[in-house]
């Protein structure tokens, strides 16, 4: 059985409190994706954020907690104009980080909703070096177009929403790239939730691009709802690879509504690397009394920090309560909370 304890919970402020949209709007914190880089957070909102960038980073302290006063934004044009944010991996050998948008809407009549299909590289530290992974072929034409289109063959269905990203050693090349994908189906409005991987091995080239060297190809899935103790309809929101244990963690989040009530929360998995190659099940992750660990608040991204501990960002959309994490009862808008758990066997 793997357990979870909770180190702590908490918020990081993302941007000054009142900060304001082109209509007038509190610009709300959902917080998707987020990885540690061996010094520092990284994290992105699935929404812009006016004036400065959804993706930025903040220091840690020995305990895990991030501290919002060292806030920097990622203000690289490329970064800048990629649009809803889903998750962060670290390359396999560590050195370039890797982030993808939803990939859940594209217009075939113009490049209007390019911004919403992008994947992107760039070696740690140096976010200023961001590139487009897999983009259009023709001058000028900004997204992973080319990607999209590779993932269109993998997954199969005209909708789909990508939620997943990581990168674990492969047989071949630098590693093997895995997407998560999280809703398929017809078309926004008549989808299914999946808890979905397809992928394709990958290198980097001697500009520090990634390029696949081989199809994108479906490699694994699960059943939630096959698990005693899981209660709800929910997907794939985040995958992690742990380098120290040699797995992948997974969340899975939901937002149903139960007699008029909404209830948000999500469940954590984790799978070794040779259960993954086998296509096993995954372990859902239970907490210190042995019960099926059920998080309150709507998980979305995840980052391994050691060999025991994992930071839990949540995206509640617009819900402003914080529940049990903090004695108070709403967060401001420009907050997003989160957790710090530490794993065992």
């Amino acid at each position: 059985m793997i357990r979870a304890k909770v180190l702590s919970h908490g918020t990081v402020h993302c941007f000054p409190a009142g900060l304001r949209d082109e209509r007038d709007r509190l610009v709300n914190a959902e917080v998707s994706a987020v990885v540690y880089d061996g010094s520092r957070l990284i994290l992105a909102s699935d929404k812009p954020v006016p004036g400065r960038s959804p993706v930025f980073a903040v220091d840690i302290d020995e305990g895990g907690i991030p501290d919002d006063t060292t806030l920097t934004y990622f203000t690289a044009e490329t970064i800048v104009r990629a649009t809803k944010y889903e998750d962060f991996a670290l390359t396999a050998d560590g050195k370039h980080i890797l982030a993808t948008t939803g990939f859940d809407r594209i217009d075939d009549a113009s490049h209007d909703l390019n911004a919403y299909n992008h994947l992107l590289i760039w070696p740690l530290g140096e976010p200023e070096r961001v590139q487009v992974v897999d983009p259009d072929p023709r001058d000028g034409v900004e997204g992973s177009l080319e990607l999209r289109a590779k993932l269109d063959a993998a997954i199969g269905t005209p909708y789909y929403k990508i939620e997943g990203l990581a990168a674990i050693p492969g047989e071949h090349g630098d590693g093997l790239l895995m997407f998560g994908v999280r809703e398929q189906g017809n078309a926004h409005d008549d989808f299914d939730y999946v808890c979905r991987m397809v992928g394709a091995h990958y290198r980097i080239t001697s500009d520090g691009n990634l390029e696949f060297i081989d199809e994108l190809r479906s490699l694994y899935a699960f059943d939630p709802s096959a698990h005693a103790g899981v209660n709800h309809t929910c997907g794939l929101s985040s995958l992690e690879y742990d380098p120290y244990n040699a797995s992948l963690y997974l969340l899975t989040s939901f937002e149903t509504e139960d007699e008029d009530i909404a209830r948000i929360g999500g469940y954590l998995w984790v799978v070794s690397l040779q259960d993954l190659a086998a296509e096993r099940e995954p372990q859902l992750v239970c907490d210190e009394q042995g019960e099926v660990l059920v998080f309150e608040h709507k998980a979305e991204g995840l980052a391994v920090l050691d060999e025991t501990r994992l930071f839990v960002a949540y995206d509640n959309d617009r819900h402003l309560g914080l529940g049990s994490i903090d004695e108070r009862d709403e967060r401001h808008a420009c907050e997003a909370p989160f957790t710090l758990l530490a794993m065992s066997q």
